[in-house]
């Protein structure tokens, strides 16, 4: 092993995951060059078998950078919103929002290829193991290992964007006690491009429009979730079908997949001339789809205030970023965890009460539009990409 000498960059971007790639590639729009890290292989960023629910402002924005996955991306028209057993409903409109679509769903690995495509050769040191990281006033050292040489990489900004944060001193876990059960599934008739919210005593269950098949999101209690993963593909569809009820049937279940669901929250996004973006500052539930789509408003933002400044990694920099992304992270937070906590509560009180809730926002415009704009990111200072066609 050969140790290299030390490799100059502006900005490293530690993470190629989707919102990694994407904050390379609109930093790479403004002018600004920076180094992607990742300890995968870029194969294996393209083999996550879940589904991404993105806003309308997040089309929007890939679009800008030419990493739009038309020809993958299903658009979301209406939204149905019921609870199992319980009275009461609300659909909601693409054409009550002068929108395409109120959101469109997308294969991570599709997303992933469509952003990959637009890396250039240097742009990406794959496999590589980080050692140490240390920071100073002027910027950040990080120590890696890559195809078997040691290498040292300074950089004036260094970006968190690697997923998921494991055990950290400065992330609060708060366990939801559920686990996520995913497979895809298809509908007779057709799913019409509407997608299912469901609120059932396990947990909410969505189904999103993907294709000629449905995205299942099977909420569960970790052990429900061992007996529905066990179940074989007929019994699987016939527990989906109790949860769902009987307004379409189901087939042609694909591979099944489960995830564990926590809310994970660095306690600050910016240390010195490190800042946290993503799934590494955040991971949220996925009932209301709002992961992806913060991270991506995370990235933007990051994008815009580098953009404005001639030190990437500079204080007023850095300060200006984490002061925007403020409300917006604490609304989505709020309405993401919320939203999640109480449906999943089947206290014998909430069940009418989230039923009366229901028709209310379905009869109400303006509780509707707070629940449409909710869903489709729009809070607080978001970049200026994601602010068309704002429903507030």
């Amino acid at each position: 092993m050969t140790d290299s000498a030390v490799d100059n960059v502006d900005i490293l971007i530690i993470g190629a995951g989707q919102v990694g790639l994407t904050l390379h590639l609109a930093l790479a729009a403004g002018g600004q060059q920076s180094l992607l890290l990742d300890r995968r292989p870029l194969a294996a960023l393209q083999a996550d078998p879940r589904a991404l629910a993105l806003s309308h402002g997040a089309r929007e924005l890939l679009e800008q950078i030419a990493s739009w996955p038309s020809r993958a991306a299903t658009p979301i028209e209406t939204i149905h919103v019921s609870q199992k057993d319980g009275f009461g409903r609300t659909l909601i409109d693409r054409a009550d929002y002068r929108l395409p679509a109120l959101g469109y769903v997308v294969r991570y690995r599709d997303l992933a290829a469509a952003l990959a495509a637009n890396l250039t050769a240097d742009s990406l040191l794959a496999e590589a193991e980080i050692l140490h990281i240390a920071g100073d006033d002027d910027g950040a050292t990080v120590s890696l290992r890559h195809a078997g040489q040691s290498r040292t990489i300074r950089c004036k900004l260094l970006v968190h964007a690697e997923g998921t944060p494991g055990d950290d001193p400065a992330v609060s876990v708060s366990d939801y006690d559920q686990h996520a059960v995913i497979c895809e599934v298809t509908p007779t008739p057709g799913h019409n491009k509407r997608a299912w919210e469901r609120f059932t005593p396990d947990g909410p269950l969505a189904l999103l429009p993907l294709g000629d098949e449905y995205s299942v999101v099977f909420t569960l209690p970790p052990a429900r979730a061992d007996a529905v993963m066990a179940l074989d593909d007929g019994a699987f569809l016939a527990a989906l079908q109790t949860q769902f009820g009987r307004r379409m049937r189901f087939s042609k279940p694909g591979r099944r997949s489960r995830f564990p669901l926590a809310l994970r929250l660095r306690d600050t996004l910016v240390k010195g001339r490190e800042v946290w973006i993503g799934n590494a500052a955040q991971t949220l539930h996925p009932v209301s789809g709002q992961g992806f789509n913060l991270g991506l408003r995370d990235a933007l933002t990051l994008a815009e205030e580098v953009a404005a400044g001639d030190d990437p990694g500079a204080a007023s920099v850095l300060a200006r970023h984490a002061a925007r992304r403020r409300e917006d992270r604490e609304r989505t937070l709020a309405f993401s965890d919320g939203l999640a906590r109480i449906t999943a509560n089947d206290a014998p009180l909430l069940r009418p009460l989230r039923s009366l809730g229901l028709l209310a926002i379905d009869r109400v415009p303006s509780l509707q539009s707070l629940l449409a704009g909710g869903a489709m990111g729009y809070r607080g200072d978001v970049p200026a990409l994601c602010r068309g066609g704002e429903a507030r």
